[in-house]
């Protein structure tokens, strides 16, 4: 069981650090797709990448029930429609950074929401790491600029990122019941095909062929690598860390993802790198280690009735 763990906040890790790193590609292919377009060719490539695998390599996992398709809509809706569409529109609406410290709140989502579901209950310690994970991301937002111009369109963008977030919060404590009935990989991939099909009308509506026909090598293979490893694997990766923490376990890792796309900007776009960016991970990985640092004499939680479905995951 320690292992599982140890597994599944290895899969969150990576996840995020997939998904800082595809906040950069998206700031240079939205330039050229129109963001609710690209959401649908994201998730159309990594969902059709994902039933791919399955067919080659594990076709039973496959078969879900008639009865289970409803309810895995609904998590599609939720994960990959809802959530980008109100991310999207609020970032045109207010800032970047405001964006990230709306979206950090999810873990805090996660632990009431949680806490009403009767599915966890942090401890101190656990909560002391949420704090410092919000904490690190605020210390290096504000050093980036963090401010308000006082427009009405700034503060229904907020909102809506505010909404984002709950969302999130709202997927990591709904999910469970999924994953105790299926792998995570065929979770990942009928949810993911459900968001980019509920998209798929607006994005039309929004330019989504023509965008596609613009598309010059370089922004295929940035589309390409959204879809594959921005998508597939790094979704399947949360799904599987979903799968085997508890929700607000899981979601504490978000705040890594505004702290790794700057310094992956700073890597590859030529960003400044701080002291303070550096003392934000530092702070936030404290925070994160607090949340899912194993209890002494409680088990690490468990999802009845999925072991086997899990396991071939």
């Amino acid at each position: 069981m320690r292992n599982q763990a140890l597994a599944a906040n290895a899969a969150m890790a990576v996840a995020l650090v997939i998904f800082g790193a595809s906040v950069v590609a998206t700031r240079v292919v939205v330039r050229d797709v129109p963001p609710l377009s690209l959401a649908v060719l994201r998730f159309g490539l990594g969902s059709g990448a994902l039933f791919l695998c399955l067919a080659v390599g594990a076709r039973c996992l496959l078969r879900v029930a008639r009865r289970d398709l409803p309810f895995l809509a609904l998590l599609g809706a939720i994960t990959f429609a809802a959530f980008p569409l109100a991310f999207n529109v609020g970032l045109r609406l207010t800032e970047a950074s405001r964006g990230a410290l709306m979206l950090a709140t999810i873990p805090f989502w996660s632990a009431v929401l949680g806490r009403l579901a009767g599915r966890e209950r942090l401890t101190a310690r656990q909560i002391a790491g949420l704090v410092l994970t919000f904490g690190g991301v605020v210390v290096v937002l504000t050093e980036h600029g963090l401010h308000w111009g006082g427009r009405g369109s700034a503060l229904a963008g907020d909102g809506l990122l505010l909404l984002g977030a709950f969302l999130g919060g709202v997927y990591g404590v709904v999910a469970k019941p999924a994953f105790a009935r299926h792998a995570a990989l065929t979770v990942t991939a009928y949810t993911m095909a459900a968001g980019a099909l509920l998209l798929l009308p607006a994005a039309l509506i929004e330019g989504l062929l023509p965008a596609v026909a613009r598309l010059d090598g370089r922004a295929a293979a940035l589309v390409l690598i959204l879809g594959l490893p921005g998508g597939a694997l790094g979704y399947y990766l949360t799904s599987f860390g979903l799968a085997r923490l508890l929700p607000t376990q899981a979601a504490v890792y978000i705040n890594l993802n505004p702290l790794t796309a700057l310094a992956l900007g700073a890597a590859l776009l030529g960003e400044r790198v701080t002291p303070a960016l550096l003392a934000a991970f530092a702070v936030s990985l404290t925070g994160i280690a607090l949340v899912n640092w194993p209890p002494a004499r409680q088990a690490p939680p468990t999802t009845t009735g999925g072991s086997p479905a899990l396991g071939r995951s």
